[in-house]
């Protein structure tokens, strides 16, 4: 009985061990505040010192690993916390409300960004020998979970492959694959395997969701929207809420005033032309929804953003 208590402990202490190891080697190559790029694609290292007000953020399907500091992460109601041993798996594009509540310069929020490569999940799905987790946990698109020393050693020889680029081309994919395969493995996992497994409701919902993203300025017809997705509309109704917590006439208004805001931000769009070219066909419409969503008419929302230096964000 002892002995099976200290294989736990054991790999407790050899995670907390990992993960200051990994918070290291992140803090060498995200030297930046904010978004590091790298040279392996699809791969970005983060560093935020400051805590931050309540800020809206795009998820796409990805892996956010943190190693230190403290996120919150609102999505449709359900709160998610993450800190220092925790990763943020988005299996969907969805928008949601996004915080950081604790970042300093000495202890600063680091976090690695991994965007999933579906493909390569469903590969990875697709082998027989692929064993079902343990437990599962029903989740939304989004859901939290507690980084293992196998998910955290992979992380760290993804990391030091940038100081060998020679190796990239090589051996990132391999090693992105085993991260996979690591998540997978864990409760949190189940909805990334179900999205990505051909013919589950929540694949066809996740069509539905990628369509409704490339077309959110065109009239929301549900119908139309049910044959993207092969199902019934009140089926369809029922999946995409519990994938963004939303319906789909709210998802697509939050891409639009989402959309919208980034138009004016960031490409200097009076309110009037963003409003007609994310969809909206009343101007006045526009306004109040936006104020009711931002909390501020459309350009002085803007101006407020640009006087504080803000930009529109991505998960990380």
């Amino acid at each position: 009985m002892a002995r099976q208590t200290e294989k736990p402990r054991e790999r407790k202490a050899a995670a907390i061990e990992m993960r200051k190891e990994l918070a290291a080697k992140i803090a060498v190559h995200a030297q930046s505040l904010g978004e590091n790029c790298t040279a392996i694609p699809g791969l970005a290292l983060y560093r935020r010192t400051t805590p931050t007000a309540c800020y809206l953020a795009t998820y796409e399907p990805s892996l956010t690993v943190f190693v230190q500091g403290r996120k919150r992460v609102n999505l449709g109601g359900t709160i998610y916390h993450c800190d220092g041993s925790s990763f943020l798996l988005s299996s969907i594009d969805v928008p949601a409300e996004s915080q950081i509540v604790e970042a300093t310069e000495q202890i600063p929020l680091l976090s690695i960004f991994l965007r999933l490569d579906m493909p390569t999940v469903r590969e990875v799905i697709s082998r027989e020998e692929l064993p079902e987790p343990e437990t599962s946990v029903k989740s939304s698109g989004i859901a939290v979970g507690e980084t293992t020393v196998g998910l955290l050693g992979a992380c760290s020889r993804l990391i030091e492959l940038l100081e060998t680029p020679e190796d990239i081309p090589f051996l990132s994919h391999l090693i992105q694959r085993e991260i996979i395969y690591r998540i997978l493995r864990t409760p949190q996992g189940e909805r990334l395997r179900a999205i990505a497994t051909t013919g589950d409701l929540s694949h066809r919902t996740a069509r539905a969701i990628a369509w409704l993203r490339a077309n959110y300025a065109k009239p929301l017809h549900m119908e139309e929207l049910a044959a993207v997705a092969r199902m019934g509309v009140s089926t369809l109704h029922h999946q995409f809420r519990g994938l963004t917590a939303m319906s789909p006439l709210q998802y697509q208004k939050r891409l639009r005033l989402q959309m919208a805001r980034q138009r004016m931000l960031l490409d200097g769009m009076d309110a009037t032309s963003a409003a007609y070219e994310v969809g909206y066909e009343s101007v006045s419409q526009f306004n109040r929804e936006y104020s009711r969503f931002f909390g501020l008419p459309p350009m002085r929302d803007v101006k407020a953003l640009r006087e504080n230096n803000v930009v529109p964000i991505n998960a990380a």
